[in-house]
């Protein structure tokens, strides 16, 4: 059986859209399914510093495109993105709570998808406690725990190891995604974790 590792940020609107995809596939092909929160940020402070360089000095037509390809993208995938007034975002207090979710495993999908969604389609900052508090209520966690645990060290360190291990492994972005170890990168590469995975089966 495979094991398909999903490395990812609430920051990114390529994340989303393969989020939205990749237990669809992974059930498709009887595939394991690990997700792996990390700290985007992280990898660009560490390993792609050419991020913040393209913020700052861009190619006019290419961020065009670029923000017509997300549109394609969103539209064929039956999505709402915006463009949130607070970006980039701090997503690191809901990375930690990805944590607590996936401790209930029947909220973590609800959970993620809430974050997703307020973020990209709803133009909410969840960075701010009272927007993560109406997530987790919402989806059935318990304020309490969760916001004791994503203030523990021992939550913060899970999301620097795994920072540093998808850094280790070559990654320099989100969403990184490693099929049996063989690693793809974004979300229009999910058609190649497909036949990945169908490889696999044969």
């Amino acid at each position: 059986m495979a094991t398909v590792e999903f490395f990812y940020d609430y920051s990114s609107p390529w994340t989303y859209l393969a989020f939205t995809r990749i237990e669809g596939i992974c059930q498709k092909y009887g595939a394991t399914l690990v997700w792996r929160p990390i700290l985007v940020g992280g990898i660009f402070n560490t390993v792609n510093p050419s991020v913040y360089e393209f913020r700052e000095r861009g190619v006019p037509a290419k961020a065009k495109y670029a923000a017509k390809d997300l549109q394609d993208w969103a539209r064929y995938y039956g999505l709402t993105i915006r463009n949130p007034t607070v970006f980039p975002v701090n997503s690191v207090k809901a990375l930690r709570g990805a944590f607590v979710a996936l401790e209930h495993p029947n909220t973590f999908m609800p959970y993620s998808y809430r974050v997703f969604e307020a973020y990209w389609g709803e133009d909410q900052d969840i960075s701010k406690d009272e927007v993560l508090r109406s997530i987790v209520e919402e989806v059935g966690l318990d304020p309490q725990e969760y916001f004791d645990k994503i203030n523990r060290q021992d939550y913060k360190d899970r999301l620097r190891a795994n920072t540093d291990e998808v850094i280790a492994r070559g990654g320099f972005g989100t969403p990184t995604i490693f099929v049996n170890g063989s690693m793809f990168f974004g979300n229009d590469r999910l058609v190649l974790v497909e036949e990945e995975l169908r490889r696999e089966q044969r």
